[in-house]
């Protein structure tokens, strides 16, 4: 499983990772909102399963029996950066 936070990579004692489990690197928890197929800033409650509850804290350990690892290959900063950076290209005014 890849952490959210650092994208480091975490062998799992079992198929889910379990609420008390922490990255290898980082020791952020590894299942959290931040690291399921269904967190999405840009939906409510920031997750895309309509019958899950509001998690307040999206870093901390969750109980939620929707969570399913997401599948992110980089660190969500790393991502970001990425697509701000093809933003700029994009409108970036070209001199005459």
């Amino acid at each position: 499983m890849i952490c959210y936070k650092c994208g480091t990579e975490n062998p799992l004692s079992q198929s889910l990772p379990t609420r008390s489990e922490l990255c290898v690197k980082c020791s952020s928890y590894l299942r959290c909102c931040m690291n399921c197929r269904f967190y999405d800033p840009a939906a409510p409650k920031a997750c895309r399963e309509p019958m899950a509850e509001l998690v307040r804290d999206k870093e901390a350990g969750t109980y939620c029996d929707y969570f399913s690892p997401g599948d992110k290959k980089s660190p969500s900063g790393a991502r970001a950066e990425e697509a701000r950076k093809k933003l700029e290209a994009l409108f970036r005014k070209k001199s005459s």
